[in-house]
């Protein structure tokens, strides 16, 4: 919180930016007062019981399952990935864990998660909505999770308070600056590719990124065409359009450093809305802002089942947006209609 803003004058601003612009959400509210969404969240409200949630991650997230079918939202600068379902059990321990099920697939690295709140919301075309929001030690949003109108509302408010702490001090830090990445001509670009080609998983490439030093983006760069193709940054919008037209199911994965979401399954009716490209099905919801895709690409990864082929959307500043698969499970080959999708927008910038 700036060391010039008082809670209360923090209040008085957010009181007139909302009388001016009732729609503005939480995360663009904190930008316009310069301060974290978590700080935000943390002044409280007059049309909401906020409550801070002790920093016990795992046991929080295990007792989710009790709350019945919740709304699950993952975002970073560049989109949003909102997914209905009911949590599964946590696998995992205490710094990474996994709910792995056919509507909530997420992939948690607990070591980010800084704070927590459970919010109970007055709306105003009556009732109370209910959430648990969780934030990294900069006050941005990591994972929320809302309350549905098929929820169980008493565990909601029993969660809540058996997690419940007091208000002490959030401790925002400053983000950490980022490693400057080493030139190319300083990456073993030769021993790269040839242990690109000798993986057996694409989770493999991970540890692959990090064995030589290359920032992803980088490491897309310096693989050869055969391995990762760019492609024209529209490609998001013919993938979604062509997967929705063939009827092909795809895994779309949107994450920040706290957790990696997925949803899996076909996609139905997409809207753009301004700079927004959006679909908004029934249990998913993604909105993407097309202007920050500055790269796309098609990668070509082998594997034990073979090759697998993802869409990889990148901002200007080398962030991944998104990434996008074929419908896929462990031991099973490729959906050859998913490859023929993307390769096909390698075949059509080449033409």
């Amino acid at each position: 919180m700036s060391a010039t803003s008082t809670g209360q004058d923090l209040i008085q601003r957010r009181a007139a930016l909302l009388a001016a612009e009732p729609h503005l959400r939480a995360r663009d509210i904190a930008a316009r007062l310069g301060i974290s969404e978590a700080e935000l969240l943390a002044l409280g409200s007059e049309t909401a019981t906020v409550t801070r949630l002790r920093p016990e991650w795992p046991q929080i997230i295990a007792a989710v399952p009790a709350l019945g079918r919740v709304m699950a939202l993952t975002r970073n600068d560049s989109v949003v990935h909102e997914r209905k379902g009911i949590y599964g059990a946590l696998e995992g321990g205490t710094h990474v864990g996994l709910i792995v099920g056919e509507d909530i697939d997420l992939r948690i690295f607990f070591t980010h998660w800084k704070s927590g709140f459970g919010v109970s919301e007055r709306l105003k075309e009556g009732g109370t909505r209910r959430s648990l929001q969780f934030f990294d030690a900069q006050g941005v949003a990591i994972h929320k999770i809302y309350e549905t109108d098929k929820s169980d509302a008493a565990a909601f408010d029993a969660l809540i308070a058996q997690f419940a702490t007091d208000h002490s001090p959030l401790g925002i830090a400053p983000a950490p600056e980022r490693n400057k990445p080493l030139a190319d001509s300083e990456i073993d670009v030769t021993g790269f590719r040839a242990a690109w080609d000798a993986m057996k998983d694409t989770h493999e490439f991970h540890g692959l990124i990090t064995k030589f030093r290359v920032e992803r983006l980088q490491g897309l760069r310096l693989a050869g065409e055969t391995r990762a193709a760019r492609v024209p940054a529209h490609s998001l919008r013919a993938t979604l359009e062509s997967a929705r037209d063939r009827n092909v199911p795809i895994m779309v994965f949107v994450g920040n450093p706290g957790m990696i979401q997925i949803h899996t399954g076909p996609v139905s009716n997409l809207k753009p809305m301004g700079p927004w490209f959006n679909v908004l099905d029934e249990a998913f919801n993604l909105h993407l802002r097309e202007d920050h895709i500055d790269s796309a690409w098609v990668v070509s990864k082998p594997t034990e089942d073979g090759i697998v082929t993802s869409l990889e959307l990148f901002s200007k500043d080398g962030t991944l947006i998104a990434t996008l698969f074929g419908k896929r499970k462990p031991g099973q080959p490729e959906d050859l209609a998913w490859r023929d999708i993307v390769t096909g927008m390698i075949e059509k910038e080449a033409a």
